[in-house]
């Protein structure tokens, strides 16, 4: 998509319904059932938030930022994510986190950034997150500073992302049940899945719905 196409569906995008999880969910394992609020709260879900950042590249295309995250021993070491990390007592607000872990993991100056839509919260049972997703923006190309927690950045074309053709299926364990078929998105030919895709697809659905 053309950057200049993506900014004129800018304010659209901001007064879109969401698809919640009945659209993060086209992009989770079939066992993967819904938590209650009442059941996040039982469990004291820690939260975060992350930023997913659309920007133009040399050419003039929309880009989706992801990356992929160092191979450390934890729940999610060697994944793709996006932007992001846990709450800190420093932050005002949700989407104070998601700039400032942004800024700490890839160089993003929050005050380069807009904010356009919040989007719906997701659990991560293995690691008991509540994760609180953001859509951001910036008309400039960033320049990237990686910290330790980042081994690559992932630069995704928006109509890769929006391509129907991108979601494909596997075979893998997960913490609900040994040989599941789990979808995912091949972006970049690196595999999406988990908490990150069911982001992406709310993301997807919004975007064809305008």
């Amino acid at each position: 998509m053309n950057n200049s196409n993506f900014e004129n569906l800018i304010v659209a995008l901001q007064n879109a319904t969401l698809g919640g999880t009945d659209a993060q969910f086209k992009l989770a394992p079939e066992l993967r059932k819904p938590f209650s609020k009442e059941a996040i709260a039982n469990r004291k879900a820690k939260k975060a938030a992350v930023l997913a950042l659309f920007y133009p590249n040399e050419r003039g295309e929309t880009m989706l930022l992801l990356t992929l995250r160092a191979d450390y021993k934890g729940t999610h070491g060697a994944q793709v994510s996006f932007p992001g990390g846990k709450v800190e007592i420093q932050d005002k607000n949700l989407q104070q986190t998601a700039l400032r872990e942004s800024f700490e993991e890839v160089g993003l100056a929050p005050e380069n950034i807009e904010i356009i839509k919040e989007l719906t919260d997701v659990y991560i049972p293995p690691s008991n997150f509540l994760v609180t997703p953001f859509i951001g923006y910036t008309n400039n190309q960033p320049v990237f500073y990686v910290n330790e927690e980042v081994a690559e950045i992932i630069e995704v074309p928006l109509k890769d992302m929006l391509n129907d053709a991108s979601v494909q299926y596997m075979t893998k364990d997960t913490s609900y049940a040994k040989e599941m078929n789990i979808p995912y998105f091949n972006l970049n030919n690196h595999v999406v899945w988990g908490a990150t895709a069911m982001i992406i697809s709310e993301i997807k659905e919004l975007l064809k719905s305008l």
